[in-house]
């Protein structure tokens, strides 16, 4: 039902789409005929509103994956480097939390692990609506930031690696059973900032779930209830992923293919010394202004992968 409902709000859209230029191209013809210079100002406008539009739903095309609909689970690790790998995973927070923000996909911290003297060790983060993994999966990977450092009291030049990974959330179709039985639930109180009600309460969640090995935790909901229920979404997410993966595995042994692996592969840089620039390696897509792309302007980028992704297959 979820698809369904997916499919016809895609398919309203380009229907209003293709009446809106109907209605333009009817429109400049008689501002044409008439000579109405203000009217073919006006539908001028229009028409970069429609070739915007036409773009986006060219990007909307592209996700045709089984899970790209989906909405989405993204983690953020740092990287080897400490302080500055912490902070440059903080950073990576803020920018994933602002581009949720304007694309509507209602971004929610799930948990996060505080650095030792600044930023963050780890974060989780959820992101909800149509086609949120779709896009998503563009960040997958290891990210690369070039600066001068502000813990380095010589102010050098230092290199950090943060690894982010996406995930789609569980719907159903892949069958992921979690046996109550298999699942070690500690409770404990939530570190960082959150009030006296997350100070004094032991309501933060960790599940670890014993067959896989895999361990989850969620400690940014008020509730022990709706902590527990955000941890069991990222593990049915991680028990899913690891499916997806093992499934395309026999794929490609199936070709014969080698499978690379990510981690440890170079996706983006942001260079903010000695020059500014952000560069995806996989699409050669290059933005001038590190910072917009800091506050979250990460469109361009990723229709840049998505299209090039589309191209490499």
């Amino acid at each position: 039902m979820r698809r369904l409902a997916r499919l016809k709000e895609s398919v309203t859209a380009w229907l209003a789409l293709r009446e809106r230029i109907h209605t333009t191209v009817e429109l400049l013809a008689m501002a044409d005929e008439e000579g109405d210079e203000p009217m073919l100002a006006d539908l001028s406008q229009e028409a970069e509103a429609l070739f915007d539009e036409a773009e986006e739903r060219e990007v909307e095309l592209v996700l045709s994956g089984q899970y790209d609909g989906r909405s989405a689970i993204l983690a953020i690790h740092a990287g080897a480097g400490g302080t500055e790998s912490q902070d440059w995973a903080a950073m990576l927070l803020r920018m994933y939390l602002r581009w949720g923000d304007r694309k509507g996909y209602r971004p929610e911290v799930l948990d996060t692990s505080p650095g030792e003297e600044a930023g963050l060790k780890s974060a989780t983060i959820e992101l909800t609506g149509p086609n949120a993994y779709g896009y998503a999966k563009a960040e997958r990977g290891v990210h690369r930031l070039v600066r001068l450092s502000p813990f380095d009291a010589a102010h050098a030049r230092h290199t950090s690696f943060v690894l982010v990974e996406v995930l789609p959330e569980s719907e159903g179709d892949i069958e992921v059973v979690i046996n109550p039985d298999d699942l070690d639930i500690d409770v404990f109180k939530a570190s960082g900032a959150g009030g006296q009600h997350v100070q004094k309460n032991s309501t933060a969640i960790r599940i670890t779930h014993r067959p896989s090995g895999i361990v989850v935790s969620c400690q940014n909901e008020r509730s022990q209830l709706q902590n527990k229920e955000s941890a069991l979404r990222v593990l049915k997410a991680r028990l899913m992923q690891r499916e997806i993966e093992r499934l395309a595995k026999e794929r490609e042994a199936l070709k014969g293919e080698h499978i690379s692996a990510e981690w440890g592969n170079q996706v983006r840089s942001y260079v903010l010394h000695p020059y500014k620039q952000v560069r995806d390696h996989r699409s050669g897509y290059e933005a001038s202004d590190p910072d917009q792309v800091l506050n979250g302007e990460l469109d361009p980028l990723i229709r840049a992968y998505l299209l090039w992704s589309i191209e490499k297959e």
